[in-house]
């Protein structure tokens, strides 16, 4: 849904979810009515803590409402430090979709009007110009505060594909500014929602990934004439590991129909491990996808605000410390839950798992240009070409040495701020997009082994025209000669490693 978003979809949300909004801000306002020093709200943030912002003791009169105003518009302005390239539109509607979810929970305690803005920006087509650095990854405040800008009226924004000062791209859409109140601004601003939106399409353009791959491979192993034996599943049984299991079943499955299937005097033993190891690769890529994305799903449909409205929650103890933050209705719960480490160290994990599948490809690929392992043309050429796949080499390794260095973990790599109070970080946003351009890597990577495998699938069915590919990998050899045709002369290879990688980001969608 969050990746539908970010395209541009519109979002709708049931009157029960704003309810819930609208009873976790009562939550709110009572706990400050009954004098609770409430992060963000009745003191400061970060080491400003123990200053005392707002005194929200008794009836919330009109001068402290300004007051509060005013404090929270500042807090938006002070943390709008964000650097760098702007965010592509799409990552910011992603974050916003990923806020306004958060938000619906009702654990930020906002205003209902700040997720009704939420909700307009994302239909109206106003989308705040946010810079994409500057984000430690214990909230990307530095970040969404600009989004926060935007609702009170400040900043830039993207109005339906014009770019303007976001007081006329409010008034153009007939959206009144935000007035914040209470804790509107910490909750816009501190959240890890920048990085949870380009999880989301991370996850999203690897589950496509994972699925094209394991053509790529299957159809690589036809191009080799390669033994089918690791895929059985006695074998996999052997050492079950259930993503093996799972992996064979399903390369099975995709090799159903295949020459690969029968006899052959010709076919080795043994095949390099680059394709006896495959099932492993991609089951343990399936693995850690899941893993990932469960974690993801988690941060998206919860709240990581501090402090944490709960409502309708009732103390559990009697004790006076477990007490505090409760009253009629739920509580106001200071937490530590903008840490994202859980799913930022599944990420890294996945960008190991992505380093070792690339990794695989290109040795692959280098295999099927050899004709010690094929029995096919050096680089496998024609009669009419004196180069063929060569120099193809080339850029395969870069690209895959690449992302290796894109895997080394940078998780821990924090220094401590805010006066020492925010002395750990997960550089979140920064593991996201290294994931994102891992990813964006392979399909390239993965576009350059599928040239191979379909040329040397060609090549040995034109040597053995009785031989048949499985149904699964025919369809998708077809659908790519479509785009990409035989090498028979020498040619550039840029358009057709270009046209390849668009052709395994789209394939499973339509097929």
């Amino acid at each position: 849904m969050i990746v539908r978003v970010a395209n541009g979809e519109a979002v709708a949300v049931n009157g029960e979810s704003l309810d819930r909004v609208a009873r976790a801000y009562a939550v709110l306002l009572q706990g400050a009515k009954e004098g609770q020093e409430i992060y963000g709200l009745t003191v400061g943030v970060g080491w400003n803590k123990d200053r005392k912002m707002v005194d929200a003791e008794g009836e919330l009169t009109p001068e402290l409402m300004e007051a509060s105003r005013e404090f929270n518009e500042g807090l938006l302005r002070a943390h709008s430090v964000g650097i760098g390239p702007d965010t592509v539109l799409p990552v910011v509607r992603a974050a916003m979709a990923v806020r306004l979810n958060n938000i619906l929970t009702g654990g930020p305690g906002v205003q209902p009007h700040v997720a009704e803005m939420l909700i307009a920006f994302l239909n109206k087509g106003i989308t705040p110009i946010m810079p994409s650095r500057g984000s430690v990854g214990q909230a990307d405040m530095t970040l969404l505060s600009h989004i926060g800008l935007a609702m009170i009226g400040e900043g830039e924004v993207d109005y339906q594909g014009r770019r303007m000062p976001a007081a006329d791209g409010l008034k153009a859409a007939g959206i009144e500014p935000l007035k914040p109140f209470g804790k509107d601004g910490l909750a816009i601003l501190s959240s890890n929602a920048y990085a949870a939106g380009l999880a989301a399409i991370a996850i999203h353009d690897a589950e496509q990934l994972l699925r094209t791959s394991r053509l790529v491979y299957a159809l690589s192993l036809e191009g080799l004439n390669g033994n089918v034996s690791p895929l059985l599943e006695d074998v996999a049984k052997l050492r079950p590991f259930p993503s093996h299991l799972s992996a064979t079943a399903e390369l099975r499955s995709v090799l159903d129909g295949s020459y690969l299937w029968q006899a052959d005097d010709k076919r080795i033993l043994q095949d390099p491990l680059s394709f006896r190891t495959a099932p492993y690769l991609l089951g343990t890529f399936a693995d850690s996808l899941s893993r990932a994305k469960a974690l993801v799903e988690i941060q998206i449909n919860s709240s990581d605000d501090n402090p944490g409205i709960a409502v309708g929650a009732e103390p559990k103890s009697d004790l006076a410390q477990a007490r505090r933050g409760y009253v009629d209705g739920g509580a106001v719960l200071p937490t530590a839950n903008f840490e994202p480490l859980p799913w930022v160290i599944a990420f890294e994990e996945l960008g190991i798992v992505l380093a070792h599948h690339t990794t695989a490809s290109s040795e692959r690929v280098l295999k099927l240009n050899n004709p010690t392992h094929t029995k096919l043309p050096r680089y496998l050429g024609t009669e009419n070409t004196h180069h063929a796949f060569l120099v193809v080499e080339a850029p395969l390794m870069a690209l895959a040495t690449e992302n290796r260095m894109l895997a080394q973990p940078v998780s821990f790599d924090s220094r401590p701020i805010a006066g020492g109070v925010e002395d750990v970080g997960t550089n979140a946003p920064f593991v996201m997009e290294r994931v994102r351009a891992q990813i964006d890597n392979s399909f390239t990577i993965f576009s350059m082994e599928l040239l191979h495998a379909a040329q040397a699938a060609d090549l040995r069915l034109k040597e053995h025209p009785e031989r048949k590919l499985a149904t699964a990998t025919a369809s998708f050899h077809d659908a790519f000669r479509q785009k990409v045709p035989f090498l028979d002369h020498d040619r550039s290879m840029t358009p057709d490693i270009a046209a390849g990688s668009v052709f395994l980001k789209g394939y499973a969608l339509t097929n």
